[in-house]
């Protein structure tokens, strides 16, 4: 059963559920949009609300709010002398906090953080921070939940979605704002907005295109066939890969 991202973390008091999940939309959005420095500096904070997670849980009692430790890659080091949990304690003691650390490194010394770094914050850095903090987060979901790794992922992965100008979106409804556009970039850039899977009968309707079997075939089948998008013909729906990500991103954005 799919988990409810509104309910995600419900375990941990509110104001720290609200500041990890502000905190990973923020990250997330900022390295959506291809602002890499953001999406690095605010790795810091983002780190220090996970630590103040680790720690409560650790220690059977959560702060109302998160807050920095003094030094703290040492702060997380000592987590491994806490207490063991009663669920997800090798993750909680060990693999997150060293994940914060090196997260919290990157932030602090490779000119994102501060004035005279020796390196300039790129893409690189932003996609390790950011994949590092979506790992973090599905661990919580998946510790805080009992659930598998797979369902914790998909949760988190639907807290954010793509924005994209060109698509207008309301009452559940999209459209791709230039009527110009093939049928086929049209389904790439909904998909693209789109961070799960997506029935066929709805990406049929929010490309406005007439025929759904002509759709199907003419348009969907030949982005499966080039790797561009996976059709799952159980579920009905349309997901795009990594592939299209790249062709929405590099190609269809730029243009729009």
């Amino acid at each position: 059963m799919a988990i409810d991202p509104s309910k995600l973390l419900a375990g941990i008091p509110m104001g720290l559920r609200d500041e990890i999940l502000s905190e990973y939309r923020g990250l997330a959005t900022a390295y959506i949009e291809g602002k890499w420095k953001y999406a690095s500096l605010d790795a810091g904070r983002f780190c220090e609300v996970a630590y103040t997670i680790a720690n409560g849980a650790l220690s059977g009692s959560f702060p109302p709010t998160a807050s920095k430790p003094p030094r703290f890659p040492d702060a997380c080091k000592a987590l491994v002398d806490k207490p063991p949990a009663p669920v997800g304690d090798h993750s909680l003691r060990l693999l997150i906090p060293r994940v914060l650390v090196g997260m919290y490194d990157v932030r602090n010394s490779r000119n994102v953080g501060h004035v005279g770094g020796d390196v300039v914050a790129n893409h690189m850095d932003a996609t390790l921070v950011f994949s590092n903090a979506r790992w973090i987060l599905a661990e919580f979901v998946r510790v805080f939940h009992a659930t598998t790794t797979t369902e914790a992922q998909n949760a988190v992965e639907a807290l954010v979605q793509r924005r994209v100008p060109i698509i207008w979106e309301w009452e559940g409804r999209k459209r791709v704002l230039d009527p110009a556009m093939s049928a086929a970039n049209k389904a790439l850039l909904l998909l693209h907005s789109e961070p799960s899977w997506v029935q066929i009968k709805t990406l049929n309707d929010w490309a406005k295109y007439s025929n759904a079997s002509m759709f199907r075939r003419t348009v969907l089948a030949p982005l499966a066939d080039a790797m561009l998008i996976e059709l799952d013909e159980a579920r009905d729906a349309a997901h795009i890969s990594p592939l299209g990500i790249k062709k929405v991103e590099t190609e269809l954005i730029k243009s729009a």
